[in-house]
This record gives C-alpha cells, structure tokens and sequence, in this order.
C-alpha cells in the first residue's frame, strides 16, 4: 500500500530526522488513502532506528470509553513490567514511583497483583484530572528517559475525551522533551463537532496529506499488481472509477486479476461490475460511524444514480429535508461524496457501486418508486419520471401510460434505445390489448435501430393485435420495411395488401398510402413488378389529394412519369409536391419518396435531387432509425454519383453499409445492393479496379443476380469493372443484360441507365462500329425525345466517339459545350477526354491540349482519377510532361511556383523574392505570371487569398508580374 508514497514516507522521516525535541506530525487523508500503511511503515522505520514506539487507533465504538487510546499504548508495557516475580517492584519503577496517579489509571489493565490493583472490578474511570494528566504526563518522560519515544494515534478523530486532553497535555509540555507524536486524521467528526479534537489538532506543528493517487502513481499500481503494462483505456477507467483511492484500486485490482482479467479495453469498459464485496463492508463500517442517516441517503443517492437533490433524496428515503441536508453534509465531511449544486454524488464511481451493491432489489424498487411520485407531483420532465418507472416495481397507477409517452416523445426525439427500454418495461405491466398494441409497435419502431429482426417480431404482434386503423396502416409500412430489408419481399407485400384492405372502410388515405408503398416496393422485384403496373397506371393524384397519401403518392407518380418519359417539368412538379416539406424519414417507412429523388436524378435535376438527399440524411440523423439513416445515405450517394462527386459518394455507400451491418441486414441482403454497387462504381472511377472487384466478391455480386432493381445497376457497374480489368467481351454481355432487364422494367429512357452509351463504347473497342454506332444512335434519339441536355450531352459523346472523324469531331465538341452547363459532371469531364483524344488523333494538337488539361483539371476535381489518368496519358502521347495532375487551382504549382507565390503573398518584391532563391528577376516574374493563370486571379492583390494564407496581399510594386 506504500506505493507511490516515498516522497511522504521521506518527508516523515525528514521530519523525524530533525532535533530530537518534541515533534507533533499529522497526517491527513480520506478513508482508503493509504494512512495506516503509511504508519506501519513509519513504525518501522522507528523501531529499526532503536526508538521505543507505542500505538494506538481511535474507533467510532470506543469514542465514548474514558482513556481508552491511552489504554492501547500502555497497557503492554504495563503488562509486561507487572509480569513475573518482582512484576510490581518494576512496575513500580516504570511508573516512576511518583506517578501513583498514572498507576491508578492504568489499574485496571492490570493483572491481578499489580500496583493499584486488588482483583475487584475498578469501575468507571476518575474524569482526567490534572493529577492524572501530570501522572501519565510523567509516564512518557520516565519512557523517553532511555530514548526517543515515538506515540502512534491512528484516526485521531475517534480518540476519546480524555485521552485527547492526556495528548493536549504532553504536546503543551514535550517541546524539549525526545518525544515524537504521529497521529492520522480521517473523515468523520470534525474538529468543530468536538471541543477536545478541536483543541489538540493545533499543537500538530507539521503536517503531511495523503491524497489520491494521480494517473501515472495508478499505472504504477497495476504494473505491480498484473506485472505488465496496462492498456492507457484501462489504467484511465480505473482511475476515473476509484479516484485515486489506494484501497478502492488495490480492492478492485485485486478482484480482477482474481477473476482472470486482462488490463486492457475491454476489461476497462465494464469495471465496475468487479466490485469486491469487501469494499461494500468497509464503506457501510464507515457510513455507520458517519451519522444515524447517512447510510439511508447513501443508498438513496447511489441507486437512483447522477446527482440527485436533497428534495428528491428526502421523498426517496421518507427523511426530512433538514435531516436528509445533515446527512448529506455529514457525508461530504466523511470524504464519500461532494456536492454538485443542489445535489450529491459519490466521489468516485466505485463508492457508488458497493453501495448499491448492499441494496435489497426491493428496497431499490421503493426508492424509484417514491422518486417518481415525487417528480410527478412536481410535474417534472416525462424522461426524469419514467427514468424512475423503469425500475419501480410492477403494478403501479399510470406507469404503463408514462412509460408509453416516454416511449413515443424518445422515437420522435431520435433515442431508438430509451423508447425500446421504456416499452419494454411498460409491456411488463397489466395492460388491455390495444395498449399492448400499441406499446408493441412502439418496440418495434425503436428496436429498428439496433436489431431488425427483433423489430419485425414486436411490429408483427403489435399489428395483430391493433384495432386502430391509423395505428395499423402505421405500423403495416413500418412492418414492410423492416421484411424488405430482410428480403422477405413477398411477406412485405403481403402486409401492406392485406392491411390495406382491411382499413379501407375506416380509413381510406391511409390505405392508399398503403397501396403507393406497395406499388414501390412492387417494381423492385422482377416477380412482382408486372403485377404491380397495370394499378400503377391507374393511379391519380386527384384520388389522394388533401389526405396522407397525397405526398407518397406525388413521389411514387414522379417516378411513373420519369419511366413513361413524360414532360421533365411535370417530372419535377410531382417530385416537388412529394419532397418540398422535407422528406421525413419517420414516415417513409419503406421508401417511397426515394421514388421522387430517383425521378428528379432521371431527368436532369440532380442538384434539386442532392438538396432533397441532404435533408433526408440531416432529419435521419436527428430523429430516425438506423434504417431510415441508411436508407437516406443510400439516397445520398447515388445522387453524388449522379454529380459525379466520387469521394462523397463512396464515403455515403460505405457508411450506409455500415448502419446496415448494426442492425443485422448484411452485405449480400438486397437493400445493401444499392450502397454496394455506388462503392464498386467509385472504385473503378479512382483508378481502384483490383478493389473494386474484391467488393465485388466479398458482397456476391460477382454471379448470377436475381431480379431485384439494383442488380440492374449493378450490371451496370460490373460492366465498367470488367472493360477496366481488360474483358470488354464479358463487359458487353452485362451491358446488354442490364438493357433487357430495364426495358422489361419499363424503363428503357437513358434517364435511369445509360447501358446503350456503355455497350456502344465496348462494342467499339471490339471492332465492332457498325453496332457500335446503331447502340449510339438509339441512346441518342432516346435522348432528344426526352429533352434532358445532361442525357442529350452523354449521348453524343457517345456518338461521337464512336463515329469518329471530323463528324465525331463536331458531335464530341456539342457535347462539351452542352454537358458544360449541366449537372453531369464527370460526363463533362470524359466528354473533354475523349475531345482531346480525337482531336490528338486527328493531328490537331493545340485543341487537344487545351480540352486534355480541362479534362485533367475536372475529373481530378471530382477524385474521378481514372478519367484524369486517361486524359494525362493522351498529354504525354502529344509530347507534353505534365508535373501535376492538375493544370489549375494551388494543386498545380509546381514548387518553386509554390515557392515564389507564398514569399509574394509575404509582402517581398519580385527583386527581394529573386535575392531570397538566388534567381534571376526575370524568373520569379515568368513564375509568377504562371501562377496567376494557375488560380484564375489578376495578380498580386489577390494571391494570399487564393494560396489560402495570411497577409501579405501587396507591396509596392503595384502587383505586375514584371514589376521589380
């Protein structure tokens, strides 16, 4: 226990070092911190050095027993000089003859014959009078005659009266005597509570304090105690749980290495749960000793947890406010709590846990209990209330109803798991069957968030057993989902059919909203999508107008409109009215409004797309499950995908598919389809072939696919992975599968897929031109009918590249200046590419170079680096030696350009830059004109900004590039 204690154990023998007179040291500490093995050390180190030494420990039970710290320190000696013949000659002499006083004191620990005894029961003892205090006064000198003599009082604050007024005495008079007292303090009476304790504390001339023991004396202490190194997590979490206490972190060290824990991580995350019971035993010694309710409020203030207030400790345990506050202060005085405003709380988490530890479940059900009456009848916050429901005992008034607007105000706040512990609890009380619906669909929702199967079973039941038809078309598209996430499409169909029959009469929006969701879910699937368009077309706005549904059924029609190549604009005015208000992921329990981001995508609105995306995930965020999060990401990164943003939307795939993963929809279930074929589609893009097909593998997508919608796209993107890995032949064959299954689907427009543009172009690498430039044609007609500039612009690219010549030439050079003013990105880009690539071919090297570097500089831009890659290739192939991936922005400043620029953007003249890099002037004026081409600036006013650095934005040559 003397571990990290040198330093004072030095400075007590320092102090004991000093003149041999009289010395008083006190050694303060809280209950744990190491005090008595502090002095057993000291002991020692006395008695080694030939000194005669006497202890004594005070103790709460005997504070009331005259004399009895100095019964502990004598009465051995008084034994052993009593002892044997002649026994009373040399106690006598102990005594030193006058000290009849003395004698008479200690009698009674006498054994029968010695001085002052006679064998008869003494009675109580004379109060300390001065006679007795000189008589034991002389005692200690006739001890220190022969040497220094060392007095131990362990706990000083439980000696008792008289024994205190025996210490005041010696310690007025010891100043010149060889006589070293060394008592501890602890928590417990203070010196204002006692008159005596108060009077000696003063004469302690020195004064040493043990405190807790910081981080790095704990990691000291558990390399000792599990002889290696422990993981910084653990040593952290054991000295956050004990506060540094000695005895707490031996206590709890000890019981781990005895339950066979490693130091590390995991250990340190649930700690508390190796609580020893010894230190329960200890902390309830003390709590007895500290007052007559300290143990109640401890109990109190340890089972309802945090920092309860003195209001709410005295209606939990039944005291007065007056006395629970003495308690409190009590407590806080013992060194177990502190305060926190109005409050209390454990000084450390272990202290909480033994007491908690020492409570009946019983007794701790009544405390919640008489907690949340309380803050009920104080109209307290509903999560405070039910906080408290949660562990009261079952049967109550009311607490199923509490706990269910608990649950409900928690989904809707985004806490899945408090509603799912709140109706979990609510379910254990008597309830009638539509409360238990409803609690069960509550469950449902919020288990959403962690388990899905899980959520299907309560959604299930809830459903079952609901008679309110709002309640149950609620919970059916809630149910819905959740089985299409689990792929168990046909049983999802199958609730929203049923349950939307079975609500009709009561409640029609709701049953239409039912049916839109259907009809969504329906198309996905090759089985079900025939099925599901003769209603789809029948479906009219007008029909749900003013109601529910009015808004699933905007985004579900948006869609119908996009497949049937409607008018864009009423495209967007449909998707519009669906998304405007925001769409709630809440609501949308099985997707229907990414109908209208998929329609908005489909005809050239990819921005307003993104906004709505946007908003999907920031709501999803603050309020939804983590179905709904991933549902919106997955949103979000097929829209990037679309803009051609491709860091953005393999960060939004990835982590869509690690919300999937939580809540056990794994990486080969269909709704991780999507999220999977945008993370391959990127990787290909950033120049990652031989990654993307490892998740290509590693999700099952590298076989057969069955008929759901996002196999259509991700043939698709298998197709663009196998013409990067070099097998353009298997890459066609998955081009034209894709054709077959969207023109089946009903969307054969290039609006959704561009699978024409995708097999013309590797027909084309296979020599194929005459199919090649029929694919092209097509995709393009399509185009034009459907009056997008972003599919109109991808088209002749196509066309163009594949009809090469100078009548390619022309369309190529269409379709950049088209694709410049779009969304389409990254079409954009490879129109650029494949510009310059034919314009280098057709010898005209200028225009080549000049469209090469833009391509270079946009996809860059986009992280598209494949297409970057492809574009810096056909630069060398014209002679050119690009030294970056770009040719504008700060990233293409080649370094001495980065040099030169950031001492301009210091303030230095083109004449001191030169001096500085020991240039020609001429130099630094040619490098700083190319860098202004660089940022697009006009000179040296606006370079600091546009570096991206402090100050320096001029000087006086007026900013020219041939100034100096």
């Amino acid at each position: 226990m003397l571990i990290e204690r040198e330093c004072e154990l030095e400075r007590l023998v320092a102090l004991l070092g000093g003149p041999v007179t009289g010395t008083a040291v006190l050694v303060h500490g809280d209950s744990g911190s190491g005090k008595s093995g502090f002095l057993r050390a000291a002991v020692e180190r006395a008695r080694r050095d030939g000194d005669t030494v006497v202890v004594a420990s005070g103790d709460a039970l005997e504070a009331g027993y005259p004399f009895g710290v100095v019964k502990q320190l004598f009465e051995r000696l008084a034994v052993d000089a009593a002892a044997g013949p002649g026994g009373a000659d040399r106690a006598d002499g102990l005594l030193g003859g006058p000290a009849a006083a003395a004698a008479r004191v200690l009698a009674p620990w006498l054994p029968a014959g010695a001085p002052g005894a006679d064998g008869a029961d003494p009675g109580p003892h004379p109060d300390a009078d001065p006679t007795t205090l000189n008589g034991l006064y002389w005692l200690a000198v006739h001890l220190a005659s022969a040497g220094r003599l060392v007095i131990v009082v362990d706990d000083l604050q439980w000696a008792d009266a008289p024994s205190l007024r025996w210490l005041r005495y010696l310690l007025r008079r010891a100043g010149s005597l060889p006589v070293v007292v060394i008592a501890t303090l602890g928590p417990g009476r203070a010196a204002a509570d006692n008159e005596e304790l108060g009077a000696v504390l003063p004469l302690f001339r020195h004064q040493l304090t043990l405190s807790g023991l910081g981080p790095e004396d704990t990691a000291a202490v558990v390399r000792e105690l599990f002889g290696s190194p422990a993981d910084p997590a653990f040593t952290a979490e054991c000295h956050r749980a004990t506060g540094g206490n000695p005895f707490l972190l031996y206590a709890l060290l000890r019981s781990l290495r005895s339950a066979g824990l490693a130091p590390d991580a995991r250990t340190a995350a649930d700690l508390l749960r190796h609580v020893p019971p010894d230190v329960g035993r200890a902390v309830y010694t003390l709590l007895a000793n500290t007052g007559p309710d300290a143990a109640a409020v401890a109990q109190a203030v340890a089972v309802l947890g945090g920092s309860p207030a003195v209001e709410l400790l005295a209606g939990a345990t039944g005291l007065t406010e007056g006395r629970t506050a003495d308690a409190g202060d009590a407590l806080v005085r013992a060194g177990l709590m502190v305060r926190c405003g109005d409050g209390l709380r454990f000084v450390c988490a272990t202290l909480a846990t033994a007491v908690a530890d020492g409570v009946v479940p019983s007794a701790r059900q009544d405390l919640h209990l008489r907690a949340a009456r309380l803050l009920a009848a104080r109209q307290a916050p509903l999560d405070r209330i039910a906080g408290h429901l949660l562990r009261a005992p079952v049967g109550e008034p009311d607490t199923a109803e509490v706990l269910r607007r608990a649950a409900v105000a928690a989904v809707r706040d985004g806490r899945p798991d408090l509603a799912a512990a709140y109706s979990r609890r609510a379910l254990r009380e008597p309830l009638g069957e539509d409360d238990r619906a409803t609690l069960l669909i509550t469950r449902g929702e919020a288990e959403l968030a962690t388990s899905v199967p899980a959520a299907v079973d309560h959604l299930r039941r809830g459903l079952a057993l609901s008679r309110r038809p709002e309640e149950r078309t609620s919970a059916a598209r809630t149910l819905a989902g959740a089985l299409f996430a689990l792929d168990r499409y046909p049983d999802g169909l199958e609730v929203l059919s049923s349950t939307s029959e079975a609500v009709r009469a009561q409640d029609a929006a709701g049953a239409l909203h039912l049916e839109a969701e259907h009809a969504f879910a329906a198309l996905s699937r090759a089985g079900s999508a025939a099925a599901a368009l003769p209603r789809l077309l029948d479906m009219d706005l007008a029909d749900a107008a003013g109601g529910a549904a009015e808004r699933p059924m905007a985004a579900l029609l948006s869609l119908r409109a996009a497949m049937a190549g409607e008018d864009p604009a009423r495209v967007v005015a449909l998707a519009r009215q669906a998304l405007d208000e925001g769409p709630h992921p809440v609501e949308d329990r099985s997707g229907v409004y990414l109908a209208a981001v998929l329609a908005l995508g489909a005809v050239g609105q990819a921005g307003l797309a993104l906004a709505h995306a946007e908003a999907a995930v920031a709501a999803s965020l603050a309020r939804g499950s983590a179905l709904a999060r991933a549902r919106a990401r997955v949103a979000r990164a097929g829209v990037h995908s679309r803009l051609g943003r491709v860091p953005q939307a393999r960060a939004d795939a990835e982590a869509a598919l690690r919300a999937l993963a939580e809540i056990g929809v794994g990486p080969r279930n269909s709704y991780c389809v999507a999220p999977q074929a945008v993370l391959i589609d990127s990787l290909v893009k950033q120049g990652l072939p031989a990654q993307a097909a490892a998740q290509l593998g590693d999700a099952g997508l590298d076989g057969d696919l069955d008929g759901h919608w996002g196999n259509d796209y991700v043939l698709l993107v298998r197709g663009r992975l196998l013409v990067a890995s070099g097998r353009p032949q298997d890459a066609l064959a998955d081009f034209l599968a894709c054709g077959r299954r969207m023109t089946a689907r009903s969307m054969p427009g290039p609006g959704f897929l561009a699978w024409r543009a995708e097999a013309a172009l590797t027909q084309a690498a296979l020599g194929r031109h005459e199919a090649a430039r029929t694919l092209a044609a097509e995709e393009l007609d399509l185009a034009r009918d459907l009056g997008v500039p972003e599919c109109v612009g991808g088209a002749l690219r196509v066309a163009g590249a594949v009809t090469g010549g100078p009548e390619g030439l022309a369309m190529l050079r269409q379709a950049v200046e088209l694709l410049a003013g779009t969304t389409a990105a990254l079409g954009h880009a490879q129109a650029l590419a494949d510009l310059g690539t034919h314009a280098r071919r057709a010898g005209r090297f200028d225009e080549a170079r000049e469209h090469l570097q833009q391509a270079a500089d946009l996809a860059h831009g986009l992280g598209a680096t494949a297409v970057a890659d492809r574009a810096l290739a056909e630069l060398r192939a014209i002679g050119d030696r690009p030294r970056t991936r770009t040719f504008s922005g700060v990233a293409a400043l080649t370094p001495t350009e980065r040099r030169v620029s950031a001492l301009a953007a210091q303030g230095l003249t083109n004449r001191e830059i030169a001096q500085q890099l020991f240039v020609g002037l001429r130099t630094v004026e040619v490098h700083l004109t190319n860098t202004y081409g660089k940022l697009g600036i006009g000179g040296r006013p606006e370079l600091a900004a546009a570096l991206g650095a402090e100050g320096g934005a001029g000087d006086e040559d007026g900013g020219g590039a041939g100034a100096g």
